[in-house]
């Protein structure tokens, strides 16, 4: 009989493409003077639930899915360190790790410009902005705020938050803890913009069976229209497949937005090259609606918008050209500006690079 042959060779061609869709990236950290492996270093990727710890000699390993990355290295009193990896970076050299200058710190967080009871007054206005008011932000704790700084800075009319540890995150809408390096957060009350930056690991919540199955089925509904979603959507040229339209402002009208009748166009998109990646540029501000579902009840309550409107709209500024990668990652991030409802979906609405629906 030719059938168990035949299943054989598929399942051998099967592991082979899922063998090609993983790279392996593997390297050493030391210490920048002494020279010496540094032995329990944090190494994740950010945004995902990838990460280990050196061994005894230094070494780690990770296994990751076809994509691009930020590795993050981190050693209580070093600094944090960066490295962009994709699939062709298989063997990192020896990363150094330098001291950090504890005085900067102790200066920093004796400013005058604290916050005295800083949380009591900031703090439900702070998890608003950064975790978010989604109804998945509802089910969303903060476990230690009590390491979070707040300075007012009047002159500037701006709020800084800053932490002396990683937050510690339970989302328990999508089933994920969180552990959030948090870099700084700023709120600018001038113009109503905020930003935040930090290294995100993520891990799997325990939970019974049904649990998982609820957690399953609520980050599939966060997925569908989401910016990860738009990404990786447009990096597998899926834009339209998947119920995503483009428009741009009008060169003329700041009013007005106009349909992108190609959004592969050669004016905003590069087709991927040697590195496996996508180029997008587009000169000015452009909305992306999502046709396949309507902006949740709380979103249009606190915009103040009609109950019939049908599509989520968001609004997306570029300062420079980006490249994606075929898991959604992207950079550079800092060129991207978010405005309408993905800037409304913050932390508790947002999915490890690692997912897949």
């Amino acid at each position: 009989m030719q059938t168990p042959r035949i299943i054989v060779l598929f399942l051998l061609l099967l592991l082979s493409f899922i063998a090609g869709a993983q790279f392996t990236v593997s390297g050493k950290i030391i210490d920048s003077v002494t020279k010496e492996p540094m032995a329990g270093t944090s190494v994740y990727c950010q945004n995902t639930t990838i990460g280990t710890t050196t061994g005894k000699d230094g070494q780690f390993s990770l296994s990751l899915k076809s994509g691009g990355y930020e590795l993050i290295i981190s050693y209580t009193g070093y600094q944090t360190k960066q490295i962009r990896i994709s699939n062709a970076d298989n063997i990192i050299p020896d990363i150094a790790m330098i001291k950090e200058d504890k005085s900067l710190g102790e200066v920093v967080i004796k400013s005058s410009n604290e916050v005295k009871d800083g949380w009591e007054k900031y703090g439900s206005f702070f998890l608003d902005n950064f975790i978010g008011a989604t109804p998945n932000a509802a089910k969303c704790n903060l476990v230690n705020h009590e390491v979070l700084h707040f300075y007012l800075l009047k002159k500037s009319n701006k709020l800084r938050v800053l932490a002396t540890e990683p937050l510690q995150i339970d989302n328990k809408a999508l089933g994920y803890s969180m552990r959030y390096q948090l870099d700084s957060f700023i709120y600018y009350y001038n113009t109503d913009i905020y930003l935040y930056r930090g290294f995100c690991l993520y891990s799997e919540m325990d939970g019974s069976d049904s649990l998982k199955r609820i957690w399953a089925s609520n980050r599939m509904k966060t997925y569908y229209g989401s910016k990860l979603h738009f990404l990786r959507s447009y990096y597998d040229s899926s834009l339209a497949q998947e119920g995503f339209v483009i428009d741009m402002l009008d060169e003329n009208n700041d009013l007005k937005f106009d349909k992108v009748a190609d959004p592969y166009d050669t004016l905003y998109y590069g087709a991927p090259d040697s590195s496996s990646e996508v180029g997008v540029w587009f000169p000015r501000k452009i909305s992306v609606t999502y046709t396949k579902a309507k902006p949740e009840p709380e979103y249009l309550k606190k915009f103040k918008l009609p109950k019939f409107v049908g599509t989520q709209i968001s609004y997306i500024e570029l300062k420079d050209a980006i490249a994606i990668k075929e898991n959604g990652y992207f950079y550079d991030q800092k060129d991207w500006i978010n405005q309408g409802y993905w800037s409304w979906k913050n932390l508790a609405d947002q999915l490890p690079y690692d997912y897949s629906p």
